[in-house]
């Protein structure tokens, strides 16, 4: 079993720093989707300054929904009773304030967990001829795990950053990455990970 799951995809030639919902939201315990994410955003923090300094790009996603009926989420509003804090104009959607997100950084808004469902990002990334992509954020059995499963289906190495992914469920974080780390992505820790983007560039 060992040599048949977790073979490494390694990285390819051009990485992209995907920072995923790190909104509020989903960042102050007091919201309904909400749970303690300061270790997630301390190392995205990390993760971005790495990526600026070995000149990669870096582009942050958020959930939000036009209508304030919840029409544009679909059934997900219905199986998720707490979409309503995701509402377009409302602070649920705002970067969390802690956060190194600047005004020139693309934000891809999408409506579900994979950042590539109805959204043009697998077009943005082939036009711009990257082939990786470095993964940090929330929520691991959500939209970190949806986005990695439909990477590597687009042809994306997805690598997921695995101390920089959070869940507001233990259980689900820990299952999560298992399954991410046999069957579809390359799991890597925060200071390596740090090291390879800072310098990628580099001479």
């Amino acid at each position: 079993m060992t040599q048949t799951f977790g073979q490494s995809l390694g990285w390819g030639r051009n990485p992209l720093l995907l920072v995923i919902d790190i909104t509020r939201a989903f960042t102050e315990p007091d919201r309904p989707l909400g749970s303690d994410a300061t270790p997630v955003v301390t190392a995205a923090n990390k993760l971005i300054e790495a990526a600026r300094a070995g000149k990669l790009p870096v582009m942050f996603t958020r959930v939000a929904y036009e209508n304030a009926d919840l029409s544009d989420a679909g059934l997900w509003s219905k199986k998720i009773g707490s979409l309503g804090d995701l509402v377009d104009g409302g602070d649920g959607v705002e970067m969390d304030k802690r956060l190194d997100v600047r005004d020139s950084d693309p934000v891809l808004t999408k409506k579900y967990a994979s950042c590539f469902f109805g959204t043009d990002l697998a077009s943005r990334l082939t036009s711009s001829g990257i082939d990786t992509l470095v993964i940090c954020g929330l929520s691991t059995s959500g939209c970190i795990r949806a986005t990695a499963v439909d990477a590597i289906q687009l042809g994306f190495r997805p690598i997921v950053v695995e101390d920089a992914v959070g869940d507001r469920w233990q259980d689900a974080h820990d299952q999560s990455l298992a399954d991410l780390g046999a069957k579809y992505a390359d799991l890597e820790a925060t200071e390596t990970v740090i090291q390879k983007l800072r310098g990628w560039n580099a001479g």
